[in-house]
């Protein structure tokens, strides 16, 4: 018995011996079937392992593209003003001229006004960024931004004697002349009023707007730059509304 149980296990040592032996052989003599088969596991692994095929042998779909997680990040206020932004540019930079005119008139009032809040004059100035600034502001840059595309510093600096020469003037004017003849001011009066607050008004824009204008000209993209100039036109409105009685 003792015989018969010794040379199987003697067999089986020496088989184990000589595969030990082939093995080690092949590692430094080159590819065998252990290390094709080892690559072909390893492709097979890789294989399986792709999103794809795991999500099939789990019974799920597919995953999803890159461009549906990627649309996914502008779910929620952004993605939807950005979407009305390209879909209807001049009434939603309309709406928001207004709501920045309304907020900035508001909190004029409560600061400095001693009397009680005039609500009259907050829908002035709402009516004015809703139905002048918005539409003007938006037809203003893209005018400049096809007359004048470049963005180097001569451009630059055209665009904001522009602004200075033109635009601020223009709007500045009409901003006084639509707030007196909404307050049932005349010609003559509508005129003097132009002629105490308009110059002044200019001067401190000339303080405030240049810098404004060439950040915004220089290294804010085109359909980028009314945020920016959003953001400033809630302290320029701030000041100006004081000058709406």
């Amino acid at each position: 018995m003792g015989s018969s149980r010794g040379n199987p296990l003697k067999s089986l040592s020496n088989r184990c011996l000589l595969r030990l032996s082939s093995d080690t052989h092949s590692l430094f003599h080159g590819k065998t079937f252990n290390e094709t088969s080892l690559t072909t596991q390893r492709r097979g692994f890789y294989s399986f392992s792709s999103p794809n095929k795991l999500a099939s042998c789990k019974g799920s779909h597919p995953l999803r593209s890159f461009s549906t997680s990627s649309s996914s990040s502008k779910v929620g206020f952004l993605g939807w003003y950005l979407a009305k932004l390209e879909s209807n540019p001049i009434i939603t930079k309309s709406v928001t001229t207004s709501l920045i005119f309304a907020a900035a008139d508001f909190t004029s009032q409560m600061i400095t006004s001693a009397s009680s809040y005039d609500s009259i004059r907050t829908l002035r100035m709402a009516g004015y960024g809703l139905l002048l600034l918005g539409p003007s502001q938006h037809l203003w840059f893209n005018l400049l931004s096809k007359a004048l595309p470049k963005r180097d510093m001569l451009t630059t600096f055209k665009k904001m004697f522009l602004g200075q020469a033109v635009f601020g003037p223009l709007v500045t004017t009409v901003f006084f002349s639509y707030n007196a003849a909404l307050q049932g001011e005349n010609a003559e009066e509508i005129a003097a009023r132009l002629k105490r607050d308009l110059l002044p008004t200019l001067i401190s824009g000339a303080m405030f707007w240049p810098t404004c204008d060439f950040v915004t000209y220089k290294f804010v993209p085109v359909h980028l730059q009314v945020y920016l100039c959003y953001f400033l036109l809630y302290f320029w409105s701030f000041l100006i509304s004081n000058c709406c009685d």
